[in-house]
């Protein structure tokens, strides 16, 4: 696929994403952290590959994900979770040896937020080159790269696996820059993470995350300049999350789209920007044009915000034509 192109279409073969795969468990009370008994909610299904790829799932594309799971109760409800959206877990490997991740979140008063984690030793980080996966890859006609993946041994290397195999098949690429900034100076993640944006036909930055994708260090830069560098590095596109300001794709042949957000009530922001890519990058492989694919994606990441839990949100194409037509846009 020559880049600057649309995405390649659907027909093509899933898209799939490679990662972590979680359960979250909610404080439903406000506080610093996790220091005397609480009421919690959960287990909520989650990690960021496993929302974007459920939400590319439920708005109708095709779609994979490459992932382990422990043998327990949490690691089913992710497979069952997504299996029932319509997602393929044939490549989700299940560990005997490790429980499946999770994350206990409690937000403070400032809307802040407290983590205690459990990937690195659990199953979330055993992910491997497994004959499913290799099988997935080969099928597969997009690959989704989440910056979250770095964070995992050995992810790189199934990342360049697949993306070989998907563009030899004439596939494209996509790239969500989700990458602690504390992860930027070890090894050769700097390298590694610029080699994949030399590589990505789509690029989803929200915020500050577009000057790291076009890897400005300059004091102040422009959004123009950020813009313009990752067209010169062969991008074609980019789809800018702005929260609650909506959102912006630019196009390396000069075309610009800006759509507003919708008025939503904040219940949950975990998982917006990932139901965000999941539609965009779906809509776009379905045949949308960029306008109407943001709109989409813009529905569904209001929508999931507006719910508690990490893809409790994430909608079918019909539930987010609904909720299109009934909520208001901010000005």
């Amino acid at each position: 696929m020559a880049r600057g192109r649309d995405l390649a279409p659907d027909a093509l073969g899933p898209t799939i994403v490679i990662g972590e795969i979680l359960v979250e468990i909610m404080a439903t009370t406000r506080g610093l952290g996790f220091l005397e008994p609480i009421p919690l909610l959960g287990p909520y299904p989650s990690g960021a590959p496993a929302i974007f790829i459920d939400q590319c799932a439920k708005v109708g594309g095709s779609a994979g994900i490459v992932a382990t799971v422990g043998d327990d109760d949490f690691g089913r409800i992710n497979v069952a979770r997504l299996q029932a959206d319509g997602c393929d877990v044939s490549a989700i490997r299940v560990s005997s040896d490790h429980p499946t991740g999770s994350a206990f979140v409690r937000y403070r008063e400032d809307g802040s937020r407290d983590f205690v984690y459990n990937i690195g030793t659990s199953a979330a980080a055993r992910i491997s080159l497994t004959p499913e996966a290799q099988s997935l890859f080969e099928r597969a006609g997009h690959l989704h790269v989440m910056g979250t993946a770095f964070a995992i041994p050995g992810a790189f290397e199934m990342i360049e696996a697949a993306l070989s195999a998907v563009v030899a098949r004439g596939g494209s690429v996509s790239l969500d820059p989700n990458l602690r900034k504390e992860l930027m100076g070890q090894g050769q993640t700097a390298e590694r993470f610029a080699s994949l944006v030399d590589r990505a036909d789509l690029v989803l930055p929200s915020g500050d995350e577009l000057f790291v994708a076009a890897g400005l260090d300059a004091e102040d830069p422009s959004e123009a300049e950020a813009v313009a560098a990752l067209f010169a590095r062969g991008v074609g596109e980019i789809a800018l999350k702005r929260g609650e300001h909506g959102s912006t794709v630019f196009r390396a042949d000069g075309a610009r789209v800006d759509a507003p957000a919708f008025a939503v009530e904040e219940v949950d922001p975990t998982g917006a920007g990932d139901c965000f890519g999941g539609a965009y990058v779906a809509c776009r492989r379905l045949g949308l044009g960029p306008a109407e694919a943001l709109d989409y994606a813009n529905a569904a990441g209001a929508r999931n915000v507006a719910v508690r839990g990490p893809m409790e949100g994430a909608g079918t194409r019909a539930e987010l034509d609904a909720f299109i037509a009934r909520t208001p846009r901010r000005s």
